[in-house]
């Protein structure tokens, strides 16, 4: 993107206050861009398994000084496209941030298609409350039969399985489990609203000060073609009951060029005054790269700032051997942090000749500078 077609959608850009005005806002003052702390990724770190498409992870220390990752796997000879009929989350363990991780089990399998989440387990976010730890995740179920390979899709199940996505969570005393589901989602779609469809891709953090719970999610007002809006949610518990800040979409994107500009996948943290998120830009209007991250600021949750330099990663990564590699896609990004500080960045990566198209498919994880 050139710098005046930036500048020139940078005033267009627009966030919803509460869902009832909106205005355009500048960056924060020029600073240290996000993408700036990031270090060479380590040489077969992450987590990564032989005959599994493996996406998106939660990472958190346990009591046992192990470091406990939650992912996405679904078997390889299904195809990509079975992430949204045959997704469970795993659990996988390592003595190092870095990796590699090793497979320990399934964490949440599939218990029956009466559920909500009967069938389907994707996109895990594990976070500790009050000494309990909570797994986020979105669940689905379908009334057609589980895709098995050789079996031809139906050109409708993608969209019957993929509408049915609603975020539930599981408890535990441990990292090891067993968890415990709850029978309902912690949110539900509301029709005639912008997020009439779906509820998925939560991203949820305790705010210290308040005690309660931000949930930070996806939806969309009819299907899975784009704009993808961002929604916030308050509760004070991680199982709810969660209400909503306000009756729109805390982003929404808009360039004359591009009707479609959205973003996705965001990890929401507190920054010790403010709630900070780095999150995808899928049409790359925003950073200058499709796929490309941007980095944002708010002291409530509800109202956003880009930073600038907004640019919070690449899909272009260096690696210690010194190559440097444009990778497939760069998607979920996750935060590690330690003593109050992030230290790592994990992404779902992959190879292959262009989006979506993969060979193979893994966690990544990329070390960030010490402050």
């Amino acid at each position: 993107m050139n710098i005046i077609h930036r500048r020139s959608f940078l005033k267009q850009f627009s966030i919803g206050t509460l869902g009832v005005s909106m205005f355009s806002f500048y960056p924060e003052k020029k600073g240290e861009a996000f993408i700036d702390k990031l270090l060479p990724a380590p040489v077969g770190g992450g987590f990564a398994m032989d005959d599994y498409w493996v996406w998106g992870s939660s990472v958190i220390k346990g009591t046992d000084g192990l470091y406990h990752m939650f992912a996405d796997r679904w078997a390889k000879d299904l195809g990509f496209g079975a992430w949204v009929t045959n997704s469970e989350v795993v659990h996988a363990v390592s003595e190092t941030p870095e990796g590699p991780y090793r497979f320990v089990g399934v964490a949440l399998p599939k218990r029956g298609r009466e559920f909500f989440d009967g069938l389907v387990t994707h996109n895990p976010r594990v976070i500790l409350f009050e000494g309990v730890y909570y797994l986020y995740y979105f669940g689905t179920t379908y009334d057609f039969p589980v895709p098995v390979p050789g079996v031809k899709w139906e050109d409708d199940w993608f969209g019957r399985a993929w509408m049915n996505k609603r975020i539930g969570v599981a408890r535990s005393e441990s990292l090891n489990g067993p968890w415990q589901r709850m029978d309902h989602p912690v949110l539900q779609p509301r029709p005639g609203k912008w997020d009439a469809s779906i509820t998925t891709n939560p991203s949820p953090v305790v705010n210290p000060v308040t005690g309660k719970m931000l949930l930070m999610y996806k939806s969309s007002s009819k299907d899975w073609h784009p704009p993808l809006l961002l929604g916030v949610a308050e509760a004070d518990h991680p199982q709810g009951e969660y209400r909503r800040l306000g009756d729109g979409p805390v982003f929404h994107f808009h360039t004359d060029q591009d009707k479609n500009n959205d973003v996705e996948d965001p990890f929401v943290w507190w920054a010790g005054d403010r709630y900070e998120l780095i999150m995808k830009d899928r049409f790359g209007h925003i950073c200058g790269e499709k796929g490309g991250g941007i980095h944002a600021f708010s002291p409530d949750g509800i109202n956003w700032k880009l930073s600038d330099p907004v640019k919070a990663y690449s899909r272009y990564v260096k690696w210690q051997d010194g190559r440097v590699t444009y990778q497939a896609n760069f998607e979920r990004p996750f935060l590690l942090f330690e003593d109050g500080k992030p230290t790592h960045l994990f992404a779902a990566t992959g190879t292959g000749g262009k989006q979506w198209a993969f060979e193979k498919t893994w966690n990544m994880v990329i070390p960030l500078r010490k402050e």
